[in-house]
């Protein structure tokens, strides 16, 4: 495999330049004080985040609101407000209760969906947390969340009234988790903004998180479209201190005391790391000016794992950290699929007849909707996987964990392999199209 180097001289320099430009938390009166925006009658100052409790069995989804909370600015998107980019496996919307109007949608994936696939769930009930941001409405307005099946079908719902005057909205100061910019592309309300944490570093440690913050950043924009795009990012990484090093391994009977309380092992697969912490993840950003998170983790155990629009968790001293770190990003922000396969696949992901919202994988269901206008006239569909091929965008039986039935259009990607040097052209674009959705 091949990977990026920085030299220890331009690693010292960046963060050198990384120290002069961090913000230390100072500038935060300032940076909330941009935040303020328009929109019709609705005035977006403040974020309202909704904590909900996912249930249920492989069978089952129940959904339960847990508590709301005010937050001081709103740091997500301002246009394409009323739609989503992505279908997702659920989605919240927002209206308003007088008019009806979409104030806000946004799309997402869960641990719990995930879960759902797994063997334990045929036996046992389980719940998750799942927390969303929306900003703030100026009105009463009724939000409704649903979560879907993996043909796409609505198979939970839920619906409840916000009134942004009601006294047990808690409100969230700052955290107090100290923070500082790795880059900054322009003001927040222009920006993605990206918070990148540290889990299992002890204050100790802080140092070393930073530097690993720095090479996450780098990574991240030696990756194109993120390289010709990074003036529409900000990127802030949060000190938060463990009082352990390292992160939990149940394999091994390790058990740290970390921030976020995260662990390998997840649903029983050894390098599946992820936290299911999540109020806790939002708890240490509050005040902080974020819409997406990458979590790093303090150890050189192989894993991650990244769910759409929830969070990118990684290991920071493996080898394959820096191509595993955009990766995992490619699933937390872009909502791209993982493109590679087995043939002992517990259960399908993915059905004939119903095709894929992620940008990167289809079945043929309704490939129009996908890359097909990026195909050559002549290419077979499917295409063979042959060293003729190998750079040539077409339509590879392979993908979403499933060796037959499910297609990718490279060869290699970034989403497929660590030895890839980049993304495909077909992820490339769906990057492009979020980021301009975000941001125009």
């Amino acid at each position: 495999m091949k990977y990026r180097i920085i030299g220890i001289m331009a690693a010292a320099a960046a963060f050198s330049a990384f120290q002069l430009a961090s913000a230390d938390g100072r500038n935060l009166q300032a940076v909330h004080a941009m935040s303020g925006n328009q929109d019709g009658r609705h005035h977006y100052t403040r974020t309202l985040r909704v904590d909900y409790i996912f249930s249920g069995t492989d069978r089952t989804q129940e959904i339960a609101l847990d508590e709301l909370i005010c937050l001081d600015g709103w740091y997500g998107r301002r246009g394409n407000m009323d739609r989503v980019p992505l279908k997702g496996n659920g989605q919240i919307a927002m209206r308003d209760a007088e008019t009806g109007e979409v104030l806000y949608m946004t799309s997402f994936s869960t641990l719990f969906q995930e879960w759902q696939a797994t063997e334990e769930a045929v036996s046992v009930r389980r719940s998750f947390e799942n927390v969303f941001l929306l900003p703030m409405p100026c009105t009463r307005a009724e939000i409704t969340v649903e979560l879907y099946d993996f043909k796409g079908n609505v198979s939970a719902s839920m619906s409840h009234t916000v009134n942004p005057d009601d006294i047990l909205i808690r409100h969230a100061g700052r955290s107090g988790a100290p923070f500082r910019y790795t880059h900054r592309g322009g003001e927040p309300e222009k920006c993605i903004d990206v918070a990148i944490l540290a889990e299992g570093y002890t204050e100790q440690e802080m140092d070393v998180f930073y530097r690993d913050a720095v090479a996450a950043t780098e990574s991240l924009f030696s990756h194109e479209p993120f390289r010709s795009m990074k003036d529409r990012f900000n990127i802030v990484a949060v000190g938060l201190p463990s009082e352990e090093s390292g992160v939990s391994v149940p394999l091994e009977g390790v058990w740290k005391r970390t921030a976020l309380s995260s662990h390998f092992s997840t649903f029983y697969s050894d390098r599946y790391l992820t936290t299911l912490r999540l109020k806790d993840l939002h708890n240490s950003l509050a005040g902080i000016p974020y819409e997406h998170i990458i979590i790093l983790a303090n150890t050189d155990v192989y894993g991650g794992g990244g769910i759409y629009n929830s969070y990118t968790l990684t290991t920071a001293h493996h080898p394959a950290f820096r191509p595993v770190v955009v990766h995992e990003f490619g699933h937390s922000f872009a909502g791209l699929a993982d493109e590679y396969y087995y043939d002992d696949q517990y259960v399908e992901y993915y059905y004939p007849g119903t095709e894929p919202w992620e940008q990167n994988i289809t079945t043929l269901a309704d490939f129009g909707a996908k890359w097909k206008d990026m195909l050559d006239p002549d290419t077979p569909v499917p295409t063979p996987q042959t060293d003729e091929n190998k750079n040539a965008t077409g339509v590879y039986e392979g993908a979403g964990y499933q060796s037959k039935g499910v297609y990718r259009g490279f060869q290699d990607c970034r989403m497929k392999t660590n030895g890839a040097l980049e993304f495909c052209p077909v992820c490339q674009r769906a990057i492009t199209d979020l980021i301009l959705f975000y941001t125009e």
